[in-house]
């Protein structure tokens, strides 16, 4: 039987992997965190556990409220008082809500104020700004990227930079979409001129938990770390959080992952995921709690922590622009250790530029 042409081939992905220490001046771990802007899931994976302790509990319900804003006029990003009150003043996070990459206009506001459009031929052609060809077209120019920096002087409102962008987006496109939005460190006092206008709703990150136990682990604290497959330690990773099995047993057709040689069994695991428009500084500030517990004395010394980004997003690391065909994969799994070692991998998909 032959297979098809997209079934024969597998698609490219890409991964990089640091390994550091967090006491090393050097390191870029928080450079790294901060580059990936819209995330949407971060999952915890504590060896030796069956409840969250509670300093990590209290940094989990810490994490930004972030706002849906339904039908939002993406021209309203431009609002003179928006931009005083929010862009100008802080970090603002914003990203198109339920649009598809690959098939419909997508926005993303990021935090050093850039705005990034990818859109349609047919749309860029009416929005009539400067913008470029997408890097994932095929055979022909079917999709662009419009990026502009609302902190640069020639975007200050009344400008002329500013009033192009403007009259485009309100007279000739007339772009709308469900908009998720965040503010760090203002919260929702900088943004309340803004949802007073539309149908908006608050949100808290949702928190989810569950107790494995009898877990095959690969054998982290031994030489097994080094010699380790990289994807085959991602594979088992994204089974765990996913509850899928690496028994590879014979009765079982759903699944033949396997948990990577050597490998040991810890008697239980908690396993703690959190969901919504996730910023980078929530993340930072669980990971420096997540090393103080392993300063603990306990069974294991390792934790792991995975940071999955909006497949959809129109860019996924830095301001590169994301792009989807098969997985639109754009996280990091971070894997650290009681004596301030860590190792970290950064992962993207067939569609998307080296990750930092």
């Amino acid at each position: 039987m032959k297979m098809s042409g997209d079934l024969a081939q597998t698609p490219r992905s890409l991964l990089v992997c640091d390994q550091s220490n967090f006491l090393d001046e050097k390191n870029r771990l928080s450079s790294q965190v901060e580059q990936l802007h819209f995330n949407y899931k971060v999952s915890v994976l504590l060896p030796e556990c069956d409840s969250t302790p509670s300093h990590l509990d209290a940094v989990l319900n810490s994490f930004s409220s972030f706002y849906l804003i339904r039908e939002l006029p993406i021209y309203e990003l431009l609002n003179k008082h928006f931009l005083e009150t929010a862009v100008y003043q802080g970090s603002v996070y914003g990203v198109s809500y339920r649009t598809r990459i690959d098939e419909d206009n997508c926005v993303a506001l990021m935090p050093n104020g850039h705005l990034c459009l990818s859109l349609d031929k047919d749309s860029f052609e009416l929005l009539g700004v400067e913008g470029k060809p997408s890097r994932f077209n095929h055979r022909t120019n079917c999709r662009f990227v419009v990026s502009v920096d609302l902190t640069d002087s020639s975007m200050a409102p009344g400008g002329r930079g500013h009033q192009r962008l403007l009259t485009g987006l309100r007279s000739r496109l007339q772009m709308k979409c469900d908009f998720l939005l965040s503010h760090h460190p203002g919260g929702g006092a900088s943004l309340q001129a803004l949802l007073s206008r539309y149908d908006w709703s608050e949100h808290r990150p949702e928190i989810s938990s569950h107790t494995l136990t009898d877990l095959s682990c690969p054998a982290l604290l031994t030489s097994g770390l080094q010699s380790c497959d990289p994807h085959s330690f991602l594979e088992w990773i994204g089974a765990v959080d996913a509850r899928v099995s690496c028994d590879n047993s014979s009765s079982s057709f759903l699944s033949s992952l396997v948990c990577p040689e050597p490998k040991t069994t810890v008697s239980r695991a908690l396993s703690v995921s959190v969901r919504g428009l996730l910023l980078p500084q929530d993340v930072h500030r669980l990971i420096q709690q997540l090393r103080c517990y392993l300063e603990q004395p306990r069974l294991e010394s390792w934790v792991s922590l995975t940071v999955h980004g909006f497949v959809d997003s129109p860019v996924s690391w830095g301001g590169n622009e994301h792009g989807v065909l098969r997985g639109g994969e754009n996280f990091y799994s971070l894997l650290m250790f009681h004596d301030n070692t860590y190792r970290l991998h950064l992962a993207t998909g067939a569609h998307d530029t080296c990750p930092p």
